[in-house]
C-alpha cells in the first residue's frame, strides 16, 4: 500500500503538470492532490512512513504535508518543461511506471499508466484540463495489486501558479 500512496503522490503531482506547451506558465506552482488513500496516511506507522519518505527522496521528491486526505506541495516548472508538449520523462521509471497513449488536444490531456515492480503492478489513467495559464485540474485512477492484494485508487488534483521564482522548490527531474 505504501508504494501506491507514493504513486498517487507522484502521479497526482506529475500527471497534471506534464502538459505545458503554451497553456502553462513556468515558475512555482502549488499542487493539491486529494485521495481516500491519502486519508489513511496518518495511520501508517512511523517506521513505514520513514521508508516511504526515503523512497520518495530516491525520485527527487519530498513527501508533502498531508491533512484531511489532501497533500499540498510546491512544484517548480522550468521554462524548458513548460515548452514540452508531452514530457513523458516525468513518468518513465517513476516507481516502475511507464506512460502509454499520451496525448493532448487543446487544453485537455490524457494518458495511460502501467506499473510493474516487485511491490505493485497495475494500470491506470490520468486526465485533466488547464483552465488558464495559471490553473489546472486533473484526475488519476489506478487499478493495482499491492503485495498480492487488489487495490483501486483515484486522486483529484488542483494546481495554481504562485509566481515566477522557484526558490522554495527544486525543479522536477
Amino acid at each position: 500500500m505504501h508504494k501506491i500512496v507514493l504513486f498517487i503522490l507522484l502521479s497526482g503531482t506529475l500527471s497534471t503538470l506534464s502538459w505545458a506547451e503554451d497553456i502553462m506558465r513556468p515558475g512555482l506552482w502549488e499542487v493539491t492532490t486529494k485521495s481516500d488513500l491519502l486519508a489513511l496516511v496518518p495511520h501508517i506507522p512511523s517506521e513505514q512512513m520513514q521508508q516511504l519518505t526515503n523512497l520518495a527522496r530516491q525520485y527527487g521528491l519530498e513527501i508533502p504535508q498531508i491533512r484531511n486526505g489532501a497533500a499540498t506541495s510546491n512544484v517548480c516548472i522550468t521554462p524548458e518543461m513548460a515548452k514540452q508538449e508531452v514530457p513523458t520523462y516525468l513518468y518513465e521509471n517513476q516507481s516502475g511506471c511507464t506512460v502509454t497513449n499520451a496525448n493532448r488536444t487543446g487544453n485537455r490531456y490524457q494518458m495511460e499508466l502501467m506499473c510493474d515492480n516487485p511491490q505493485f503492478k497495475g494500470n491506470g489513467y490520468a486526465e485533466g484540463i488547464f483552465m488558464s495559464l495559471e490553473s489546472f485540474s486533473g484526475r488519476t485512477e489506478f487499478d493495482s495489486v499491492v503485495r498480492g492484494a487488489p487495490l483501486y485508487a483515484k486522486a483529484d488534483t488542483q494546481g495554481r501558479w504562485i509566481g515566477e521564482r522557484c526558490e522554495v522548490a527544486k525543479p522536477l527531474r
